[in-house]
């Protein structure tokens, strides 16, 4: 009886000890590179690989592959058709600065326009020297318009006695370069994540 109440008292004891390691609170660095997966939904690791897909394929095809005067372009968005709160102006932020960095085009800073106006209204309200002040109708217009759409697709197994249950997620971005004068779309391509998980049934 009594080697039967130390086993019980052992394994509460044991079993303490593992809930106690299991709360442990630990942080490390992730690097902007490392993949790191939690569950199947859309991840930071998601993002770097559509924005290096959508570049690489932009620079390497028409129109932008033999150009030489590095034409200006203009980012309306990305817009957000999944059912999640997703920042698809990261997408667009990390896109440009790639673009940019890559020499080849140049960008209209559309978000800064109203502070462009606004201080452009300031110098000509006599509050600037003449000689100093900015010159009226001068701004370049650009000449391609970089525009797509986010969307995403969920399936789970339909309901069955099983001890775990999967789910499977589709996300598609795609990404159209047009031409402002001519309307015509002159590139467009997609990229794709596709990602299943397994769970069981009970856990925490």
């Amino acid at each position: 009886m009594q080697i039967f109440s130390w086993m019980i008292k052992v394994f509460f004891v044991g079993l303490l000890m593992l809930l106690a390691a299991g709360c442990t609170v630990t942080t490390r660095e992730v690097g902007s590179d490392e993949k790191v997966i939690y569950d199947e939904g859309y991840h930071f690791s998601d993002k770097k690989a559509i924005v290096d897909a959508m570049v690489t394929s932009l620079l390497s095809k028409h129109p932008l592959l033999r150009t030489t005067d590095r034409p200006v372009l203009i980012i309306y968005g990305i817009a957000n058709r999944t059912s999640e709160h997703i920042s698809t102006s990261a997408m667009t932020d990390d896109m440009r600065q790639a673009l940019l960095t890559s020499g080849r085009v140049r960008f209209v800073n559309k978000i800064q326009r109203e502070n462009i106006e606004r201080e452009n209204s300031y110098q000509y309200a006599g509050n600037v020297a003449a000689e100093t002040r900015i010159q009226k109708a001068r701004q370049i217009g650009a000449k391609y318009m970089l525009t797509g759409t986010l969307r995403s697709m969920e399936k789970k197994q339909p309901r069955q006695f099983r001890l775990k249950k999967k789910t499977l997620m589709y996300y598609s971005l795609n990404m159209e370069l047009t031409d402002i004068q001519t309307g015509l779309i002159e590139w467009a391509d997609s990229a794709e994540v596709v990602r299943e998980a397994s769970k069981p049934f009970m856990g925490w």
